[in-house]
């Protein structure tokens, strides 16, 4: 797995921030920014994100834990969604700032469903991001009055997660926020996720990005083999579907899309791991499995 290349520094500060926000506002493409690697995947289909992703950063005298979260709501009512709104409530407590991201140009129900969930006896950053799509000062400084007013937020910040815009002055005000203390990971570490859980993301991602809307979201990915010689790896993974007609729309005409997220997702695996990989993607029929708590925890769900 990719280390950071982080010289010795003194830390005087450390904490975790929770990253959240409702589906599709950039959350994991700011992670990726602010730990300066990519720890996180992205698409456009709501929901990208399943798991807690712990992304590490020092910067500014202070070690950041930066926990990425599924997008939180509550249109979807099925097992899976409610494991992936469980596990944004699960982060909240443990977090020493909050990090609440909605876009700048536009304020939903779902962003007010998130205000019902944010303690009052810590510190939340509002994010207003995507200020490089929607650069209109005057509806951003409205926006933030008009929000400012549902909730006491410590700060209220404009950034792009995107392009970079105003990320290095978010976490210098974050660094403030977290307490006084060391280290509490190692200085190269990036994160807390093992290279079999990062393949699965990878080949997930490459999955949402070229089947598009027409893909229901509840598809995974599973890894079934994972071996390591020397310099190469070794990779079997299993995109579990629901139905048929879900299995031939990743198959594709003559099976050229599954031949092209195999070999996308390969691209990516070997930079990441710098290392030749060898993978194998093969579709699996299995239906409900998204439907009961107890299957979703059987493929790593937490």
């Amino acid at each position: 797995m990719t280390t950071l290349e982080t010289p010795d520094q003194p830390i005087t500060r450390s904490g975790y921030v929770a990253i959240i926000g409702r589906p599709n506002v950039g959350k994991s493409t700011l992670l990726n920014r602010l730990v300066k690697a990519k720890v996180s995947i992205t698409s456009g289909k709501p929901q990208t994100t399943r798991h807690r992703i712990l992304g590490l950063q020092e910067a500014h005298g202070t070690q950041f834990a930066f926990i990425d979260t599924p997008g939180y709501q509550t249109k979807q009512t099925g097992a899976l969604n409610k494991v992936l709104n469980r596990t944004v409530r699960q982060v909240l407590p443990d977090a020493d700032v909050i990090v609440l991201v909605c876009e700048t140009h536009q304020w939903t129900k779902g962003d007010d469903e998130l205000l019902t969930l944010l303690p009052t006896n810590k510190p939340v950053v509002l994010a207003l991001n995507k200020v490089d799509e929607h650069k209109n000062l005057a509806v951003q400084m409205q926006m933030a009055a008009a929000v400012s007013a549902k909730f006491a937020f410590s700060e209220v910040m404009p950034i792009s997660g995107e392009k970079g815009q105003g990320v290095d002055a978010l976490m210098q005000t974050l660094a403030k926020y977290l307490p006084e203390g060391g280290r509490l990971y190692e200085a190269d570490q990036l994160s807390d996720r093992g290279d079999k859980f990062l393949a699965a993301e990878v080949i997930r991602e490459k999955l949402f990005r070229l089947t598009g809307d027409e893909l229901p979201y509840t598809s995974t990915v599973v890894i079934e083999d994972y071996v390591e010689e020397g310099r190469l790896k070794k990779i079997r993974a299993t995109i579990l579907v629901q139905r048929d007609a879900h299995k031939a729309m990743i198959l594709g005409a003559e099976g050229a899309k599954i031949k092209r997220i195999a070999s996308e997702s390969r691209v990516d695996l070997e930079k990441m791991f710098d290392c030749k990989v060898y993978l194998e993607v093969w579709i699996k029929v299995k239906s409900g499995w998204a439907d009961s708590e107890a299957s979703l925890r059987a493929y790593g769900y937490e």
